[in-house]
């Protein structure tokens, strides 16, 4: 009798050691971090920083990697297989182009919030209104690439609305990305810049000189979508959804972005 009992005793030991490890087990998953790639338009790199930081804070098992850029330039890696889950662009042509070639999932993509256009000279121009452009007190203008950042498409609009286009062409110095734009003028290798509101705020030793009308290019929009080759859905969902949110509206105004009615 008393070897049963032993028995039966060792077997209920085992029973809950084996339960145990089962629950460390699940513990550990639970906490193991998650890696979580965003490529973003470059015009968005103040505002999601700081966004990093709210939601890390309240979810520290998420770890954030931004991939900064021409909204243009992110597109063609993501098409070229680079790691990435959320895709965070500043044209709608970029993400249309994802959606054509089946790289997003869908129902996910959600303009997320819009920008204006402004023009931006060093605090010492004398430049009062995009009319000006054409005169001799501007020797170079900087836009983004056209064929490759948003910023650079809307300020081509824009300019070739406003019937400038054409005579300011030999002025015209092109940039990587909208941020490069902002850098010129703040170094003062160009007069004038065409950035977003966004970037202009951001902006050291540059005034806003005027704001492009709407009616003058497409509406900016910044559509945001997951990238369905993602290996993170779950936790890339979630953050989305944060960036939705009321709390992270307010630090996008904050920084010169205009809010969606949702």
């Amino acid at each position: 009798m008393k070897r049963w009992l032993s028995l039966l005793s060792l077997l209920m030991l085992m029973v809950l050691a084996g339960a145990g490890c089962g629950s460390n087990h699940e513990q550990t998953e639970a906490t193991e971090p998650v890696q979580l790639t965003i490529s973003a338009a470059a015009s968005l790199q103040d505002a999601v920083e700081e966004l990093k930081t709210i939601y890390t804070r309240d979810n520290p098992r998420v770890i954030i990697t931004y991939n900064f850029g021409s909204s243009g330039t992110l597109q063609k890696q993501i098409e070229q297989g680079a790691p990435a889950d959320l895709f965070i662009s500043a044209g709608q042509a970029q993400m249309n182009a994802l959606a054509e070639k089946g790289l997003i999932i869908e129902g996910t993509r959600k303009d997320l919030v819009a920008n204006d256009l402004v023009l931006i000279t060093g605090q010492n121009s004398s430049l009062a209104d995009f009319g000006e452009l054409t005169g001799a007190q501007v020797g170079k203008i900087s836009i983004g690439v056209p064929e490759s950042v948003p910023a650079g498409k809307y300020a081509q609009e824009a300019l070739a609305n406003l019937g400038l286009w054409e005579d300011i062409q030999t002025k015209l110095v092109l940039a990587k990305d909208v941020r490069q734009v902002l850098t010129y003028v703040e170094t003062g290798n160009v007069d004038a810049g065409l950035v977003y509101r966004s970037d202009a705020l951001m902006g050291k030793h540059i005034k806003e000189v005027a704001t492009a009308p709407e009616a003058s290019h497409q509406p900016i929009l910044y559509p945001m979508a997951i990238i369905k080759d993602s290996q993170n859905q779950t936790a890339a969902r979630a953050f989305a959804s944060f960036l939705d949110g009321k709390e992270a509206g307010q630090v996008f105004t904050k920084y010169g972005f205009k809010a969606l009615e949702n």
